[in-house]
């Protein structure tokens, strides 16, 4: 499981693991019962504190996305295969507010903004 993640986005770290896990679940590439990465692993990984790990995990577990084994470790809950739309959406919602935070802080309205994110999504995706 890569993660990536940012310190200028203003996202906290706990919540950018907790959407990135959700997102990878919601694309397919993590199932229901794939075990996630322990704690210290993924902490160690990313060069962040165990705690902020915890809060993600622990948030997950909260929403019904992962479920811990005691002895075993972190998996991926049966229950919470894809997410539904508005869970989709949310996470979503997540970058686009940071997408516009850093354009406000490099200057660029919004028109400017939604003008290029459709020229790149012609360029992406020709056919649509």
């Amino acid at each position: 499981m890569q993660l990536h993640i940012s310190t200028g986005d203003g996202v906290p770290i706990y919540l950018q693991i907790a959407n990135q896990v959700k997102h990878l679940l919601a694309s397919g590439r993590l199932a229901p019962g794939d075990e996630i990465p322990p704690i210290r692993v993924l902490a160690k990984q990313l060069l962040i504190n165990p705690n902020t790990v915890a809060r993600a995990y622990l948030e997950l577990e909260r929403e019904g996305v992962v479920q811990k084994r005691h002895g075993s470790g972190t998996y991926i809950s049966d229950a919470g295969s894809p997410l539904g739309r508005k869970e989709r959406l949310k996470i979503l919602s997540g970058r686009i507010d940071a997408l516009l935070a850093e354009a406000s802080n490099l200057r660029i309205e919004p028109a400017e903004l939604m003008r290029e994110i459709s020229d790149r999504s012609r360029q992406i995706q020709p056919d649509k």
